[in-house]
């Protein structure tokens, strides 16, 4: 049996299908009620993973944990720290200490994410690999979006970022997604449990959560529009990112879940191909708006958020060889797809 937390969520229900769809025996524990179209024979334990009592009860009997149950999303201020921490940590913590109490599971799979890197990977031609600082007020404000190199103000070139990266958390999502890897590393050292870590990048396609603060930015691209509303795109536009298709996470986690020997470590989950936050924009429009309706194009506002990174997309190596993984999903297609199930929405 494997236990899906979060298994009505927006990856989780995906991942619930890919396993059902494989013909893995599988349960759901999540604070919502069945979803309408839970695959036949999966069992869906209302509970909370912060519920010790929930968590027992959902494991009997299981030798696998995908763990999707978490708060996601930036937030909207410090006033979400609490439940940030509760949900992510407090849950993650309560779930490994009945797992370790189990004495049944055979491994376990932890939803992570790229914000645990804070910017990318940036080279500079003279001082090799360098780690910007944060972007200063006064660049933001005169246009100068990219990070210089933090020796000799140079112009640096980004990088795919590989899981070896330093980890620069810089919001507080952020620290909490670090917080359930290092949780989990210290379960898997003290019970020989391995965990593999699943750093998923921008995750987009069917079921995607919208009309939410804590929505990421092709909800709310997706939103606009169907408001009535052309995208507002911060920044030039330019900004970097990795959108991997929500199926193609949930075959990953499939992977990391059934492969014959557990794969240990941290997984940059991607597409492998980055595009441009513009891109983005621009693909969503095409399948949500009219044809010819320019008025709702994408708007290039310069404007700005302290703290938001520039560029950060993932090499997808390491997953290829660690989990025999590749993403499938033709991001023209997807984006179609996410607009369709929008406009019935």
């Amino acid at each position: 049996m494997l236990l899906i937390t979060g298994g009505a969520g927006f990856v989780g229900s995906h991942v619930v299908e890919e396993l059902a769809a494989a013909g893995h025996a599988a349960r759901v524990l999540d604070l919502a009620p069945p979803r309408a179209d839970l695959p036949d024979g999966v069992e869906h334990v209302v509970g909370d993973v912060r519920d010790a009592a929930a968590v027992r009860a959902a494991l009997r009997g299981v030798t696998g944990v995908s763990h999707q149950a978490a708060r996601v999303g930036l937030g909207v201020d410090l006033g979400d720290l609490e439940d940030y921490v509760s949900h992510n940590d407090v849950g993650t913590a309560v779930l490994l200490r009945e797992l370790a109490a189990a004495r049944s599971c055979e491994r376990v799979v932890l939803a992570s994410s790229m914000v645990v890197y804070g910017e990318g990977r940036y080279r500079c031609a003279e001082h090799g690999v360098v780690a910007p600082a944060p972007r200063p007020e006064r660049a933001l404000r005169a246009g100068r979006f990219d990070p210089a190199c933090p020796v000799c103000d140079a112009a640096l070139v980004p990088e795919a970022v590989p899981e070896t990266a330093p980890v620069d958390p810089r919001n507080v999502y952020a620290a909490t997604k670090l917080h359930q890897e290092h949780l989990a590393a210290a379960f898997a050292r003290e019970t020989g449990v391995p965990v593999t870590a699943l750093r998923y990048h921008n995750v987009y396609g069917p079921r995607l959560p919208r009309d939410t603060p804590y929505a990421g930015v092709a909800a709310l691209f997706a939103s606009a529009l169907h408001a009535g509303a052309a995208p507002r795109v911060f920044e030039d536009g330019g900004q970097r990112r990795d959108f991997v298709h929500v199926r193609d996470v949930a075959r990953a986690n499939v992977l990391a879940l059934t492969a014959p020997e557990p794969a240990s470590g941290a997984y940059n989950i991607c597409s492998g191909t980055p595009r441009t936050v513009l891109d983005l924009a621009q693909a969503l429009h095409a399948a949500i708006a009219p044809p010819g309706d320019a008025e709702l194009a994408p708007v290039v506002t310069g404007e700005f958020r302290l703290g938001d990174v520039r560029h950060v997309f993932a090499d997808a190596r390491r997953a290829a060889d660690g989990l025999g993984f590749a993403a499938r999903e033709d991001f023209g297609s997807g984006v179609a797809e996410l607009g369709r199930e929008l406009a019935t929405a």
